[in-house]
């Protein structure tokens, strides 16, 4: 089973993605980490991420398959954070169909604007300045109805209120994906 996990930055994404993977043993991929450790090795990238920018979906695509087909990794993935645009969607669509497996399932865990903000200047990460937040959600909140709409056309896609107890949340998540997995 490969699933999707959506929200905005600081939406507990990442809290609930290893709850699932120590749960059910699926294999983690968070881009967020994911990309900080390619910028360390690429400035180009840092100076587009510090900007609030996207990093270009051919370029990050080729990293993130090339990794996967070293680890040998096609089924049972978490996917947090990825993919963020139709082009990437599509993209690891059909990378997997060659792999003989699919998406499975998309959960997005809503939490508000406000909510989002708190969250994240409590984080304290470099890259969380109140300016480049304001643009990672508005281009999130762009590119992301229309890429759930996409992928509802192959997958279930469910919506979580993520602004409840990570308890809560975590037992929404197991139920569903209990269902499914049968």
């Amino acid at each position: 089973m490969n699933i999707i996990l959506f929200g905005p930055q600081g939406s507990g994404k990442g809290t609930q993605a290893r709850l699932l993977c120590e749960k059910f043993g699926f294999f983690y991929f968070e881009s967020g980490a994911y990309l900080r450790k390619l910028a360390k090795d690429h400035p180009e990238m840092k100076t587009v991420m510090d900007s609030g920018k996207l990093v270009p979906d051919e370029e990050f695509t080729s990293y993130l398959t090339a990794y996967l087909d070293q680890e040998n990794l096609y089924d049972d993935i978490l996917f947090d954070g990825f993919p963020r645009t139709l082009d990437q969607y599509n993209f690891l669509k059909n990378w997997l169909v060659q792999k003989q497996v699919k998406i499975d399932l998309g959960i997005v865990l809503e939490i508000s604007e406000k909510e989002t903000l708190k969250r994240l200047l409590l984080r304290k990460r470099e890259d969380d300045t109140p300016e480049a937040i304001v643009k990672r959600l508005s281009l999130y909140k762009s590119r992301t109805e229309v890429l759930i709409n996409e992928i509802r056309k192959d997958a279930e896609v469910i919506e979580v209120d993520g602004e409840r107890s990570i308890e809560a949340i975590q037992k929404d998540l197991v139920q569903i994906i209990e269902k499914l997995y049968k």
